[in-house]
């Protein structure tokens, strides 16, 4: 049996992974209000106990409310949720500050690096919103939406620098299907969420060309190496990488066709777009938002990312689906390790 939690949480916003969230948080107890940008999600939410918008025939707790009034989401609020695209982040989070309070803990579920500013999630909070780093946290895992509406059972990790912080997040969303971990490696549980994103556009191309089990298997392994030169070198534990936040993610996202990052790459692979991929996938794509970023942030540290570097090139136009193959597997040989 679980503890169930008596906190109250806000969660920003109504898409799908904030959806999930707040049904898990409302079915361990917490109080949860779920801020929704449009009108009529917010009312049906209140009115039917569905989003219509993502997940039209779920039942959600009738204890989840939902509201567009940002100061009305976070009023007494414990925890701050925060489930939006990462390039939007800064300017929504300059609105949201001032309804902010001084004891709120922020959550971050995203999984992605600021354009521009090669800054993870967290960093652009304690930046924009003058949060301490001691106050912000974030959850991360193998954690596909979908799966975790239907009541499937699913884990994840949750860091913070605050031990105890983590422990409080914990039992708000600690159910009989949910099992959350706590952690203080922020920095491992971000870079294992963004990187993985980017493998996975790697692997779905490799699907959409056609290619076997072998490539995924290698782009997998390859794209963990990758992640955890980088992730060690700017001071995560190697341990978090091989983890809930960095392997579990990584082969959830790369093997799931409910990826929407295996997804896009798919599309890719098939031969459509960058913009034709973004209509079809219809959701925001952290791979494709946060590559050039990632990419940045390895250079600025000296280290060598492959599969990241063939696939921002593919997303720029600098090369085609056989030049990416190419430059892969053309690569001088060295040791595995």
């Amino acid at each position: 049996m679980t503890e169930h939690s008596c906190a109250r949480a806000a969660v920003f916003a109504a898409g799908s992974w904030g959806t999930a969230v707040a049904k898990v948080m409302a079915d361990a107890g917490t109080e949860v209000i779920v801020h929704a940008r449009r009108a009529e999600i917010a009312d049906a939410i209140n009115t039917t106990h569905r989003n219509p918008g993502y997940f039209p025939d779920v039942d959600l707790p009738k204890t989840l409310t939902a509201t567009t009034d940002p100061g009305a989401a976070l009023e007494d609020a414990d925890f701050l949720v925060l489930s939006i695209p990462v390039q939007s982040l800064r300017a929504s989070l300059a609105a949201w500050a001032p309804h902010i309070g001084r004891d709120t803990v922020i959550v971050s579920l995203m999984k992605g690096i600021e354009r521009d500013t090669n800054l993870r999630a967290s960093e652009v909070i304690t930046e924009a919103a003058g949060i301490p780093a001691r106050r912000v946290a974030v959850l991360s895992g193998p954690n596909l939406a979908d799966e975790i509406m239907a009541g499937q059972p699913a884990a994840a990790t949750i860091a913070c620098p605050d031990e105890a912080a983590a422990i409080r997040i914990q039992r708000t969303c600690h159910t009989s299907y949910f099992r959350p971990y706590t952690s203080t490696d922020v920095a491992g549980c971000e870079l294992g969420g963004a990187l993985k994103n980017v493998t996975a556009l790697a692997v779905g191309i490799s699907v959409g060309m056609g290619m076997g089990q072998n490539v995924q298997a290698m782009l997998i392994t390859r794209g963990l190496a990758e992640t955890t030169r980088l992730a060690t070198a700017l001071g995560a534990q190697p341990a978090t990488l091989a983890g809930l936040a960095g392997l579990g993610d990584l082969v959830a996202t790369c093997s799931s066709p409910l990826s929407r990052n295996r997804t896009f790459g798919t599309h890719l692979g098939n031969g459509l777009s960058v913009e034709e991929a973004t209509a079809a996938t219809r959701q925001t794509t952290e791979g494709v938002k946060s590559a050039q970023a990632i990419l940045g942030l390895a250079h600025a540290h000296g280290i060598d990312l492959p599969i990241t570097g063939v696939v921002t090139a593919l997303l720029n136009g600098k090369i085609t689906l056989e030049q990416a193959t190419a430059a892969l597997m053309q690569r001088p040989p060295t040791r595995e390790r």
